[in-house]
């Protein structure tokens, strides 16, 4: 071999021999540039390096090594350190070198659950507020990705540090902001927030099998064999989706009065997109339909009713932007075409359909999507309309948010030992079934246990929001009305009883919920009053962090008096001594009104129609508006009964 070749050959392998050094030298992703961490615990740092090598890890001054083993995995120990920062957290291994930098220490919290806990500051009550005053990079967010696995990971799917900014505080958890600037306020130490969560998601996909008391090796089997199965509709999917080229989400070229839709699907509406032959797609898509008009009816505008648009949507008649509904995926669209939209004769409707995961597309009830002219008649928009991609991904996510163990695994799991002041949670809604309401006290507690055993903190701080009003439709009512059975009430009381275990709170949110909502808009409040218990929990504040809780009831003389601890005193939200939300129920069990009135400690419930009161209960529905019991503070009582029946 000539020295040419071999020096050409050496300069060949040296960057690739480079790559592979780096490569043996591996940190989790939570150990990144802007990481927070924990203070005044040990830290734990971990990671992967040459077999066999020696890895030393420095932090401010304090020192500590350790051997890589056979599998190329080290772990270590760093002494504890107070907040401060910023500090440069150096690993080295092999002649290699790895420096985290900009790394603050201060409080870390695992926000966790489902849509509300997810939901981001850009669409909510307070959004453009919380935006612009935004710019305190001590307080930072580490976003997961939505991931799930069928056996515990080592590893994060994805995921960066980021500070609070204008430019980024509009993705962040709304309810981790809030209570994270609150705590920033309350302990003046760098506040960093780790969100995991994942729209829709049960409980049980939040846990592992040993917490849901599941064989781990079948259940591993199963979801496999789930997997190659999704694997051969993506391909399917894909195949179908490969004669139309990506375009520009933002796009408005197909929003156009006049289009050659030659290549356009024909897809029947209303229906998901999964259901309609595209399982797994998530993106942008559009769809087009035509209606005819008369000059009369052109001149005088037409109501255009869309249906259930999952998740987002921008509609255009004749190339006119006419409406737009952001994130609405249960909200019925009606838009107004103003007669300068319009034309006689044939008039074009293009809508770009935005999904975000889960289910897509124009769904909801038929008779949801209409045309109606002035004079209020009705024409039907159902059937067939033309279809096309714009720029979409094959997910195959579908329904993996409510998989055992599925998130747990991979979202979960790969945090383990990264060290936490606390935990925050919001998810409840998709167990608030008639089977899964009662089961989620016995499946919470686990949960709690659980986690707290997996971070070897037996006393880990774990907040929650209880669930908010929110008319479901799930209740069951008898002939008067009354509600019979409320998996939302019942499920609200399963978290009400995990209270027993040690270092807990809830927040209850049942006067910030949307009756046709499920995602209300105030987040604010929800963080408050989780950053309200942390106060109280996690750092032994004199602050009152819960409103007044049933304690007793004694019968008396045809009324039954119920006993509250309330440090607060009692009061009514909007004043008076008359609180509403109450009921009572004598030997049958059947629940009527009744009137209440504040008597110092004790709220006196009685009613005509109950003569010997034994039972009562109090915002014992899935939408409780009218409850308004409330502490001196105003922080709301939790709903409860007095008894199962």
């Amino acid at each position: 071999m000539s020295r040419r070749i071999l020096l050409a050959l050496l300069a060949w392998l040296l960057p690739l021999a480079a790559l592979a050094a780096d490569a043996a030298l591996e940190l989790p992703l939570l150990f990144s540039d802007g990481a927070v961490l924990q203070r005044d615990r040990p830290l734990p740092v971990w990671g992967r390096a040459a077999p066999g090598s020696q890895v030393e890890v420095e932090f401010d001054g304090a020192r500590a090594a350790a051997t890589a083993g056979a599998d190329g995995r080290w772990s270590l120990r760093l002494p504890a350190h107070a907040a401060g920062g910023p500090y440069e957290l150096v690993v080295r291994a092999g002649g290699r070198e790895r420096r985290v930098r900009d790394v603050l220490v201060g409080e870390v919290w695992l926000a966790s659950g489902q849509s509300n806990m997810e939901w981001p500051v850009q669409e909510t009550l307070h959004a453009a507020e919380d935006i612009a005053a935004a710019g305190d990079r001590r307080l930072r967010h580490f976003k997961i990705p939505k991931s799930w696995a069928e056996r515990p990971q080592a590893d994060l799917a994805g995921g960066q540090w980021q500070a609070a900014s204008p430019d980024t505080v509009g993705a962040f958890s709304a309810v981790a902001y809030a209570f994270a600037r609150e705590l920033r306020a309350a302990t003046g130490v760098p506040v960093g927030i780790i969100d995991s969560t994942w729209g829709g998601s049960s409980i049980e996909a939040w846990m592992d099998a040993a917490m849901l008391g599941l064989d781990a090796d079948a259940l591993e089997a199963r979801m496999r064999q789930a997997r190659a199965a999704d694997e051969a509709v993506r391909a399917r999917t894909r195949e179908r989706l490969a004669a139309w080229p990506p375009v520009d989400a933002a796009s408005e070229a197909f929003a156009a009065a006049l289009l050659d839709e030659r290549d356009w699907a024909t897809i029947q509406v209303p229906a998901l997109w999964e259901a309609a032959g595209y399982p797994g797609v998530d993106g942008v898509a559009w769809y087009r339909t035509a209606f005819e008009l008369d000059a009369r009816e052109a001149a005088a505008g037409v109501t255009l009713g869309l249906g259930r648009i999952d998740d987002s949507d921008t509609v255009w008649v004749n190339g006119r932007r006419v409406g737009a509904t952001r994130n609405g995926w249960n909200t019925p669209r009606a838009y107004a075409v103003p007669p300068s939209a319009l034309r006689a004769g044939r008039n074009t409707v293009a809508v770009r359909v935005e999904d975000s995961g889960g289910g897509g597309g124009i769904a909801g009830r038929a008779d949801e999507l209409y045309l109606a002219t002035a004079g209020g008649a009705r024409r039907a928009l159902a059937g067939p309309w033309r279809f096309r991609t714009a720029a979409v991904d094959v997910a195959m996510d579908e329904g993996k948010n409510q998989v055992d163990t599925a998130l747990y695994n991979a979202m979960v799991h790969p945090l383990q030992p990264y060290p936490l002041a606390g935990v925050i949670w919001y998810q409840g809604e998709t167990n608030a079934t008639p089977q899964g309401a009662h089961a989620y006290r016995d499946r919470f507690g686990a949960l709690i246990r659980g986690w707290r055993a997996a971070w070897q903190a037996p006393e880990l701080p774990f907040l929650w929001a209880q669930l908010a009003a929110f008319g479901s439709g799930g209740d069951r009512v008898d002939a008067a009305g009354t509600v019979i059975d409320s998996p939302w009430a019942t499920l609200r009381e399963s978290q009400s009883a995990v209270l027993a275990l040690p270092a807990t709170a809830q927040a209850v949110t049942i006067d910030v919920g949307d009756a046709h909502d499920i995602h209300p808009r105030d987040k604010r409040t929800v963080g408050h009053r989780l950053a309200l218990a942390a106060r109280r929990v996690a750092y032994g504040q004199d602050v009152v962090h819960a409103g007044p809780a049933y304690r007793g009831a004694e019968a008396r003389e045809g009324t039954l008096v119920l006993r509250f601890d309330a440090p607060a005193g009692l009061a009514v939200r909007g004043g008076g001594q008359a609180p509403r939300g109450f009921e009572l129920a004598g030997a049958d069990g059947r629940f009527h009104p009744a009137q209440a009135r504040i008597e110092g400690d004790a709220v006196v419930l009685r009613s005509g129609a109950v003569p010997q009161p034994r039972l009562a209960r109090y915002a014992w529905s899935d939408n409780p508006a009218a409850a308004d019991l409330v502490g001196g503070d105003g922080l709301p009582a939790s709903p409860f009964r007095t008894g199962e029946w």
